[in-house]
């Protein structure tokens, strides 16, 4: 469920959470944690994302709030799931409702795509379950995911042509697609009428 932007190192885009909290320095920390727990620098680590040292370095320090696209680009680097980077750990509780006005909305620099988590960011998880938005016209690029990582998506209104690693497929309403997303893919609404989804992401 990336959110991509043609510049790695572009202008945030961002993260809106939603609920009035601030989700940077939750990002830095949690940055901070991973990268020292794998014994990186942030020049290795620099290397292996494709995130410049400097934009790294700023997100730790909680100066800099990082586009989708880069926060995918860390993740996939450090071997993590998304939510790993975006998870406060809170107090466990059996049943948590997730208020629709409080929702954690992620959104592209273009405002084409929007995901919203249908998911407790409480904790990293090995599934996440998301809503997303995308407009007539719009398209979205998504980067390989880690290794092994798996989407189910469905189609709930509108059409969505979707690639996957050069493969086109057709989706109209009611239709479902389970594919490999650690390959490069593409979701374009070609349309005249909002594209929504249902995205279900498994990580090995």
């Amino acid at each position: 469920m990336p959110l991509s932007n043609p510049s790695t190192d572009a202008p945030p885009a961002l993260l809106d959470p939603g609920d009035g909290s601030d989700l940077t320095p939750v990002v830095s920390a949690n940055l901070r944690r991973l990268r020292v727990k794998r014994g990186l620098s942030l020049e290795r680590l620099a290397k292996a994302s494709g995130v410049s040292r400097a934009m790294l370095g700023q997100i730790e320090l909680g100066q800099s709030t990082p586009t989708i696209n880069v926060l995918w680009r860390i993740a996939r680097a450090l071997e993590v799931s998304f939510s790993a980077l975006i998870s406060q750990r809170e107090k466990a509780n059996t049943t948590v409702v997730l208020k629709r006005e409080r929702a954690k909305l992620l959104t592209s620099q273009d405002g084409s795509f929007s995901s919203r988590a249908l998911f407790p960011f409480d904790e990293p998880r090995k599934v996440e379950f998301y809503e997303l938005h995308l407009k007539p016209g719009g398209v979205e690029e998504a980067d390989p995911h880690p290794p092994g990582t798996t989407e189910n998506l469905t189609v709930s209104a509108g059409s969505l042509a979707l690639v996957v690693d050069g493969e086109s497929f057709l989706l109209s309403q009611g239709d479902a697609v389970h594919f490999q997303a650690d390959v490069p893919h593409e979701y374009r609404n070609t349309g005249d009428t909002e594209t929504v989804m249902y995205l279900v992401m498994t990580y090995a």
